[in-house]
């Protein structure tokens, strides 16, 4: 019984490629060509990188902090 459902979830994920094509995308709108229909115009990048950045060494400094107070109280 068991493999039954192995080889219908395995037809299944073969075939789902083939019936799940995606949509043609549609045209586009009356400015075409003109920043008006861009969703962010000038999107800053760089400054959710500095954020990203700050935020891994703030949570990379609080790993080594716990791993030496965990050390700290094992030799004591």
């Amino acid at each position: 019984m068991k493999n039954i459902f192995k080889i219908i979830i395995a037809a299944f994920l073969i075939t789902a490629p083939l019936l799940m094509l995606a949509q043609p995308p549609h045209p586009p709108g009356g400015g075409h060509g003109s920043t008006e229909n861009d969703p962010v115009p000038g999107a800053p990048v760089g400054e959710g990188m500095l954020l990203l950045i700050g935020l891994a060494g703030l949570y990379g400094g609080k790993k080594i902090l716990d791993i030496q107070k965990a050390v700290k109280e094992k030799k004591s």
